[in-house]
Protein backbone atom coordinates (compact mmCIF):
# COMPACT_ATOMS: atom_id res chain seq x y z
CA UNK A 1 0.00 0.00 0.00
CA UNK A 2 1.21 3.30 -0.93
CA UNK A 3 2.29 5.75 1.82
CA UNK A 4 -0.21 8.55 0.08
CA UNK A 5 -3.54 6.05 0.64
CA UNK A 6 -2.06 4.67 3.65
CA UNK A 7 -3.85 5.97 6.67
CA UNK A 8 -3.14 6.19 10.30
CA UNK A 9 -4.50 3.48 11.29
CA UNK A 10 -3.68 1.19 8.89
CA UNK A 11 0.16 2.31 9.37
CA UNK A 12 -0.50 1.15 13.10
CA UNK A 13 -2.18 -2.18 11.75
CA UNK A 14 1.08 -2.57 9.81
CA UNK A 15 3.35 -2.20 12.68
CA UNK A 16 1.18 -5.00 14.64
CA UNK A 17 0.87 -7.44 11.59
CA UNK A 18 5.14 -7.15 11.53
CA UNK A 19 5.24 -7.82 15.52
CA UNK A 20 2.08 -10.27 15.75
CA UNK A 21 4.20 -13.42 14.41
CA UNK A 22 6.92 -13.37 17.02
CA UNK A 23 4.05 -13.19 19.86
CA UNK A 24 3.15 -17.27 19.01
CA UNK A 25 -0.43 -16.21 19.60
CA UNK A 26 -3.48 -17.53 17.83
CA UNK A 27 -4.22 -15.92 13.94
CA UNK A 28 -8.00 -15.98 16.14
CA UNK A 29 -6.60 -14.07 19.44
CA UNK A 30 -4.01 -11.88 17.23
CA UNK A 31 -7.37 -10.54 15.14
CA UNK A 32 -9.30 -9.70 18.31
CA UNK A 33 -6.81 -7.79 19.49
CA UNK A 34 -6.15 -6.38 16.32
CA UNK A 35 -9.67 -4.86 16.26
CA UNK A 36 -11.15 -1.76 17.48
CA UNK A 37 -14.06 -3.00 20.22
CA UNK A 38 -16.92 -0.08 19.92
CA UNK A 39 -16.44 3.12 17.81
CA UNK A 40 -18.97 5.78 18.59
CA UNK A 41 -19.12 8.75 16.45
CA UNK A 42 -21.66 11.87 17.45
CA UNK A 43 -22.57 15.15 15.79
CA UNK A 44 -23.74 17.67 18.41
CA UNK A 45 -25.25 21.21 18.08
CA UNK A 46 -23.92 24.17 20.57
CA UNK A 47 -24.59 27.72 20.06
CA UNK A 48 -21.50 29.88 19.11
CA UNK A 49 -22.48 33.64 19.11
CA UNK A 50 -25.73 33.68 17.29
CA UNK A 51 -25.39 30.91 14.97
CA UNK A 52 -25.47 26.97 16.12
CA UNK A 53 -22.81 24.94 14.85
CA UNK A 54 -22.79 21.41 14.44
CA UNK A 55 -19.69 19.46 16.16
CA UNK A 56 -18.27 16.61 15.13
CA UNK A 57 -16.75 14.55 17.86
CA UNK A 58 -15.74 10.34 18.65
CA UNK A 59 -14.96 8.31 21.37
CA UNK A 60 -13.16 4.76 20.35
CA UNK A 61 -12.83 2.04 23.11
CA UNK A 62 -10.14 0.29 21.31
CA UNK A 63 -9.83 -3.07 23.73
CA UNK A 64 -12.16 -4.54 26.97
CA UNK A 65 -9.50 -6.63 27.70
CA UNK A 66 -9.18 -4.70 31.48
CA UNK A 67 -11.65 -1.73 32.45
CA UNK A 68 -11.52 0.79 32.04
CA UNK A 69 -10.81 1.76 29.02
CA UNK A 70 -8.28 4.78 28.82
CA UNK A 71 -7.33 7.43 26.74
CA UNK A 72 -6.43 10.53 25.74
CA UNK A 73 -9.09 13.65 24.09
CA UNK A 74 -7.80 15.84 21.35
CA UNK A 75 -9.47 19.13 20.19
CA UNK A 76 -8.05 19.17 16.44
CA UNK A 77 -9.52 20.27 12.81
CA UNK A 78 -8.02 17.16 11.84
CA UNK A 79 -9.90 14.84 14.06
CA UNK A 80 -11.53 11.89 11.54
CA UNK A 81 -12.65 8.16 12.50
CA UNK A 82 -9.40 6.59 11.72
CA UNK A 83 -7.14 9.18 13.32
CA UNK A 84 -9.48 8.23 16.76
CA UNK A 85 -9.33 4.43 15.87
CA UNK A 86 -5.54 4.59 15.50
CA UNK A 87 -5.03 6.23 18.79
CA UNK A 88 -6.96 4.19 20.79
CA UNK A 89 -4.65 1.08 19.22
CA UNK A 90 -2.06 2.59 20.03
CA UNK A 91 -3.56 3.41 23.79
CA UNK A 92 -4.16 -0.62 23.57
CA UNK A 93 -0.30 -1.74 22.94
CA UNK A 94 1.32 1.01 25.39
CA UNK A 95 -0.70 0.28 28.46
CA UNK A 96 0.01 -3.84 27.63
CA UNK A 97 3.55 -3.07 27.31
CA UNK A 98 4.28 -1.42 30.46
CA UNK A 99 1.83 -3.02 32.53
CA UNK A 100 -1.09 -0.64 33.13
CA UNK A 101 -4.69 -2.32 33.75
CA UNK A 102 -6.47 -0.42 31.05
CA UNK A 103 -7.92 -1.08 27.83
CA UNK A 104 -7.00 1.55 25.16
CA UNK A 105 -9.48 4.03 24.41
CA UNK A 106 -9.35 7.49 22.86
CA UNK A 107 -11.85 10.97 21.83
CA UNK A 108 -11.67 13.53 19.61
CA UNK A 109 -13.37 16.59 18.52
CA UNK A 110 -13.68 18.35 15.46
CA UNK A 111 -12.70 22.20 16.08
CA UNK A 112 -9.89 24.25 16.38
CA UNK A 113 -9.95 24.95 20.40
CA UNK A 114 -7.84 28.70 19.23
CA UNK A 115 -11.01 29.91 17.43
CA UNK A 116 -13.14 29.54 20.64
CA UNK A 117 -13.27 31.70 23.46
CA UNK A 118 -12.71 29.98 27.46
CA UNK A 119 -17.05 30.17 27.22
CA UNK A 120 -17.48 28.30 24.08
CA UNK A 121 -14.80 25.51 24.79
CA UNK A 122 -16.52 25.29 28.14
CA UNK A 123 -20.16 24.67 26.24
CA UNK A 124 -18.56 22.46 23.46
CA UNK A 125 -17.06 20.65 26.47
CA UNK A 126 -19.82 19.70 28.66
CA UNK A 127 -21.92 18.98 25.50
CA UNK A 128 -19.65 16.29 24.45
CA UNK A 129 -19.10 14.88 28.15
CA UNK A 130 -23.05 14.86 28.32
CA UNK A 131 -22.69 12.54 24.93
CA UNK A 132 -20.56 10.04 26.78
CA UNK A 133 -22.50 10.02 29.75
CA UNK A 134 -25.56 9.35 27.48
CA UNK A 135 -24.15 6.66 25.81
CA UNK A 136 -22.30 4.99 28.79
CA UNK A 137 -19.25 5.57 27.11
CA UNK A 138 -17.57 7.42 30.77
CA UNK A 139 -17.02 6.65 34.03
CA UNK A 140 -14.68 5.28 36.43
CA UNK A 141 -15.19 1.72 35.99
CA UNK A 142 -15.86 2.09 32.23
CA UNK A 143 -13.52 4.41 30.53
CA UNK A 144 -11.69 7.02 31.66
CA UNK A 145 -10.01 10.13 29.79
CA UNK A 146 -7.34 12.43 29.64
CA UNK A 147 -6.05 15.66 28.11
CA UNK A 148 -4.51 15.59 24.71
CA UNK A 149 -3.60 17.70 22.42
CA UNK A 150 -5.66 21.05 22.27
CA UNK A 151 -6.84 19.40 25.70
CA UNK A 152 -5.62 20.29 29.55
CA UNK A 153 -6.46 20.26 32.99
CA UNK A 154 -9.17 23.12 32.02
CA UNK A 155 -11.70 21.06 29.93
CA UNK A 156 -10.88 17.64 32.47
CA UNK A 157 -12.16 19.65 35.08
CA UNK A 158 -15.21 20.74 33.07
CA UNK A 159 -15.66 16.72 32.07
CA UNK A 160 -15.53 16.17 35.78
CA UNK A 161 -17.84 18.56 36.75
CA UNK A 162 -20.49 17.64 34.16
CA UNK A 163 -20.25 13.85 35.31
CA UNK A 164 -20.67 15.12 38.70
CA UNK A 165 -23.70 17.09 37.88
CA UNK A 166 -25.29 13.86 36.48
CA UNK A 167 -24.06 11.04 38.58
CA UNK A 168 -23.83 12.69 41.73
CA UNK A 169 -24.40 9.55 43.83
CA UNK A 170 -21.31 8.14 42.19
CA UNK A 171 -18.90 8.15 45.37
CA UNK A 172 -16.39 7.47 42.23
CA UNK A 173 -17.15 10.23 40.27
CA UNK A 174 -13.60 12.04 40.46
CA UNK A 175 -12.50 8.99 39.03
CA UNK A 176 -14.16 9.69 35.74
CA UNK A 177 -11.19 11.74 34.18
CA UNK A 178 -7.45 12.41 34.80
CA UNK A 179 -5.16 15.58 34.03
CA UNK A 180 -7.56 17.59 36.21
CA UNK A 181 -6.29 20.40 38.20
CA UNK A 182 -4.82 19.38 41.73
CA UNK A 183 -7.15 21.29 43.55
CA UNK A 184 -9.95 19.43 42.12
CA UNK A 185 -9.00 15.68 42.84
CA UNK A 186 -6.46 15.90 40.52
CA UNK A 187 -2.88 14.32 41.39
CA UNK A 188 0.59 16.38 41.74
CA UNK A 189 2.98 15.59 39.40
CA UNK A 190 0.14 14.42 36.41
CA UNK A 191 1.19 17.41 34.35
CA UNK A 192 4.67 16.82 34.19
CA UNK A 193 4.26 13.07 33.98
CA UNK A 194 4.59 11.94 29.88
CA UNK A 195 7.39 15.01 29.54
CA UNK A 196 9.27 13.51 32.29
CA UNK A 197 8.83 9.69 31.41
CA UNK A 198 10.00 10.38 27.27
CA UNK A 199 13.13 12.22 29.20
CA UNK A 200 13.43 8.77 31.51
CA UNK A 201 13.70 7.38 28.43
CA UNK A 202 15.99 9.09 26.00
CA UNK A 203 18.59 8.91 29.34
CA UNK A 204 18.24 5.19 29.18
CA UNK A 205 18.58 4.82 25.35
CA UNK A 206 21.82 7.15 25.58
CA UNK A 207 23.09 5.32 28.31
CA UNK A 208 23.60 2.37 26.39
CA UNK A 209 27.53 2.57 25.44
CA UNK A 210 26.80 0.01 22.51
CA UNK A 211 24.21 1.11 20.88
CA UNK A 212 25.46 4.44 20.90
CA UNK A 213 28.65 3.58 19.59
CA UNK A 214 26.91 2.16 16.67
CA UNK A 215 25.14 5.88 15.95
CA UNK A 216 28.44 7.55 16.76
CA UNK A 217 27.51 9.47 20.09
CA UNK A 218 29.24 9.36 23.42
CA UNK A 219 27.05 7.40 26.37
CA UNK A 220 24.73 10.19 28.20
CA UNK A 221 22.70 12.91 27.98
CA UNK A 222 25.32 15.78 28.68
CA UNK A 223 25.88 18.03 25.68
CA UNK A 224 23.63 16.18 23.42
CA UNK A 225 21.78 18.66 21.10
CA UNK A 226 18.01 18.40 20.95
CA UNK A 227 15.22 19.66 18.20
CA UNK A 228 11.86 19.73 19.39
CA UNK A 229 8.13 19.47 17.24
CA UNK A 230 5.72 20.81 19.47
CA UNK A 231 5.71 22.96 22.69
CA UNK A 232 2.61 21.68 24.15
CA UNK A 233 2.83 19.91 27.41
CA UNK A 234 4.53 17.11 26.45
CA UNK A 235 7.07 19.11 24.11
CA UNK A 236 7.90 21.48 26.99
CA UNK A 237 8.13 18.98 29.82
CA UNK A 238 10.32 16.92 27.77
CA UNK A 239 12.49 20.12 26.91
CA UNK A 240 12.92 22.02 30.63
CA UNK A 241 13.59 18.12 32.03
CA UNK A 242 16.29 17.35 29.82
CA UNK A 243 18.01 20.78 30.03
CA UNK A 244 17.79 20.78 33.60
CA UNK A 245 18.42 17.49 34.59
CA UNK A 246 20.56 16.36 31.17
CA UNK A 247 22.56 19.09 30.56
CA UNK A 248 20.97 18.87 27.05
CA UNK A 249 21.15 22.01 24.62
CA UNK A 250 17.87 22.81 22.67
CA UNK A 251 18.69 23.88 19.17
CA UNK A 252 15.41 23.94 17.33
CA UNK A 253 11.57 24.22 18.33
CA UNK A 254 8.74 23.62 16.22
CA UNK A 255 5.44 25.18 16.42
CA UNK A 256 1.80 25.77 14.83
CA UNK A 257 3.16 29.44 14.05
CA UNK A 258 6.80 28.41 12.94
CA UNK A 259 9.88 27.20 13.89
CA UNK A 260 13.02 28.68 15.46
CA UNK A 261 16.83 27.68 15.37
CA UNK A 262 19.92 28.63 17.74
CA UNK A 263 22.54 26.38 17.15
CA UNK A 264 24.36 27.64 20.12
CA UNK A 265 21.39 26.82 22.78
CA UNK A 266 17.74 28.23 23.55
CA UNK A 267 16.66 28.30 27.16
CA UNK A 268 13.45 26.87 27.10
CA UNK A 269 12.33 28.23 30.27
CA UNK A 270 12.74 31.15 28.65
CA UNK A 271 11.21 30.79 25.35
CA UNK A 272 8.13 30.03 27.03
CA UNK A 273 8.04 32.62 28.99
CA UNK A 274 8.55 34.66 25.55
CA UNK A 275 5.80 32.53 23.91
CA UNK A 276 3.55 33.35 26.70
CA UNK A 277 4.46 37.19 26.48
CA UNK A 278 4.33 37.35 22.67
CA UNK A 279 1.87 34.39 21.58
CA UNK A 280 4.73 32.85 19.40
CA UNK A 281 8.24 31.52 19.58
CA UNK A 282 9.10 33.46 16.23
CA UNK A 283 11.49 36.21 16.88
CA UNK A 284 13.06 34.47 19.53
CA UNK A 285 16.47 36.67 20.52
CA UNK A 286 19.47 35.36 18.42
CA UNK A 287 17.47 32.77 16.89
CA UNK A 288 16.52 32.42 13.09
CA UNK A 289 13.24 32.34 12.41
CA UNK A 290 11.53 29.27 10.00
CA UNK A 291 8.11 30.44 8.27
CA UNK A 292 4.74 28.54 9.45
CA UNK A 293 5.15 27.33 5.60
CA UNK A 294 8.27 25.57 6.15
CA UNK A 295 7.87 25.11 9.90
CA UNK A 296 8.46 20.74 9.15
CA UNK A 297 11.71 21.85 7.84
CA UNK A 298 13.20 22.28 11.25
CA UNK A 299 12.61 18.12 11.48
CA UNK A 300 15.53 17.88 8.83
CA UNK A 301 18.09 19.97 10.89
CA UNK A 302 21.39 18.20 11.92
CA UNK A 303 21.17 17.25 15.90
CA UNK A 304 21.88 14.18 18.12
CA UNK A 305 18.52 13.97 19.28
CA UNK A 306 14.89 14.75 17.69
CA UNK A 307 12.07 15.05 19.53
CA UNK A 308 8.77 14.81 17.51
CA UNK A 309 5.82 16.03 20.04
CA UNK A 310 2.80 16.90 18.43
CA UNK A 311 0.79 14.84 15.89
CA UNK A 312 1.26 11.77 14.03
CA UNK A 313 2.69 10.76 10.64
CA UNK A 314 5.49 14.19 10.75
CA UNK A 315 7.75 12.00 9.33
CA UNK A 316 7.25 9.13 6.60
CA UNK A 317 9.07 8.30 3.35
CA UNK A 318 9.07 11.73 1.71
CA UNK A 319 10.28 13.02 4.11
CA UNK A 320 12.70 10.55 6.10
CA UNK A 321 15.78 10.90 3.72
CA UNK A 322 16.28 14.49 4.74
CA UNK A 323 16.62 13.04 8.66
CA UNK A 324 19.71 13.70 10.11
CA UNK A 325 18.87 13.36 13.55
CA UNK A 326 20.67 10.18 15.21
CA UNK A 327 18.37 9.14 17.33
CA UNK A 328 14.84 9.89 17.06
CA UNK A 329 12.41 9.52 20.64
CA UNK A 330 8.70 9.79 19.88
CA UNK A 331 6.91 11.90 22.61
CA UNK A 332 3.95 12.03 19.76
CA UNK A 333 1.85 8.85 19.39
CA UNK A 334 2.86 7.55 16.04
CA UNK A 335 4.99 10.41 14.55
CA UNK A 336 6.84 8.15 12.37
CA UNK A 337 4.56 6.45 9.81
CA UNK A 338 5.48 2.18 8.88
CA UNK A 339 7.12 3.40 5.43
CA UNK A 340 9.16 6.19 6.52
CA UNK A 341 9.99 4.17 10.06
CA UNK A 342 11.55 1.19 7.19
CA UNK A 343 13.79 4.02 5.58
CA UNK A 344 15.02 5.13 8.53
CA UNK A 345 16.34 1.86 10.07
CA UNK A 346 18.06 1.61 6.65
CA UNK A 347 19.82 4.82 7.58
CA UNK A 348 20.64 3.82 10.56
CA UNK A 349 18.94 5.91 13.00
CA UNK A 350 18.10 4.66 16.11
CA UNK A 351 14.18 5.20 16.98
CA UNK A 352 12.61 5.42 20.87
CA UNK A 353 9.46 4.22 19.81
CA UNK A 354 5.74 5.79 21.47
CA UNK A 355 4.78 2.84 22.70
CA UNK A 356 8.02 2.36 25.07
CA UNK A 357 8.60 6.25 25.40
CA UNK A 358 4.97 7.96 26.12
CA UNK A 359 3.38 5.20 27.49
CA UNK A 360 2.14 4.87 31.15
CA UNK A 361 1.96 9.22 31.44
Amino acid sequence: MSEKIMSFFASVEQNFNQAAPFTGQPAGLLEQIRSCNSVFRMNFPVKIGDEVRVIEAYRVQHSHHRLPTKGGIRYSNHVNQDEVMALAALMTYKCAIVNVPFGGAKGGVKINPWEFTPDQLERITRRYTFELIKHNMIGPSIDVPAPDYGTGAREMAWIYDTYRAFKGNDIDAAGCVTGKPVHQNGVNGREEATGRGVYYGIRECLNQADDMKKIGLTPGTEGKTMIIQGLGNVGSFTGTISQDEGGVKIIGVGEVEGAIYKPSGIDIHDLLRFRKETGSILNYPGATNIPKEQRDSILEYECDILVPAALESVITKENADRIKAKVIAEAANGPVSAPGNEILVKKGVFIIPDMFLNAGG
